[in-house]
């Protein structure tokens, strides 16, 4: 068990660090550099170990780390922040879609706010249109309930994807209800190549 901490520690460490010089190399000070306190190391820990849709332990704590991070200024509180990565990398691997492209998604339809409804009347994280429960789900189902929210959004981008022979572009066009235009999935590639890839 003192091997395995240390081991953790040992790769948090080396991700700081990767971190930190990248951000140095940007121009920013040393001093950006910060080693996590006790409490999020409990808190990623927590994560690490109820994620199941990664291969191993340490992808999954690369992973959540890096993500974690760019998804701090959405999310404060890392708590939150670690079990929503954890839940999009679960729902975006059980629909086999990209966990990132995800993430860029969700950054363009709702700015990572679970409870965001559109003028259309779209709900939570992925903005799911309701009439989705009548089609694929039940009636009960809350659309701001994460889980809920991520299984119908990733299930509905993987089924515009298949349509789409695994072309992204007017996969997302679909998914937005914009196909044939270029704008939205040209701000989800934005959003993906700023942060999330």
């Amino acid at each position: 068990m003192l091997l395995r901490c240390l081991l953790v520690w040992c790769r948090l460490l080396v991700c700081c660090i990767a971190a930190s010089a990248a951000m140095a190399g940007r121009g920013h000070e040393a001093e950006t550099f910060y080693l996590p306190d006790a409490a999020t190391l409990q808190h990623m820990r927590a994560a690490i170990e109820s994620a199941d849709s990664f291969s191993d332990r340490y992808e999954a704590e690369v992973w959540l780390m890096s993500k974690s991070s760019a998804l701090e200024r959405f999310i404060p509180d890392v708590q939150q922040r670690l079990e929503l990565l954890r839940l999009i990398h679960q729902e975006a691997t059980r629909a086999e879609l990209s966990p990132e492209v995800v993430l860029a998604v969700i950054e363009v339809e709702s700015h990572f706010n679970p409870y965001a409804v559109s003028r259309a009347g779209a709900q939570g994280l992925m903005q799911v249109m309701p009439f989705w429960k009548e089609l694929i789900g039940s009636s009960d189902d809350n659309l701001t309930h994460i889980p809920t929210n991520l299984r119908y959004g990733c299930t509905i981008l993987k089924h515009y994807l298949d349509m789409e022979h695994g072309e992204l572009t007017p996969a997302l066009a679909r998914y937005n209800g914009s196909y044939g235009q270029g704008w939205y999935p040209e701000r989800v590639r934005v959003a993906w190549e700023k942060r999330w890839r």
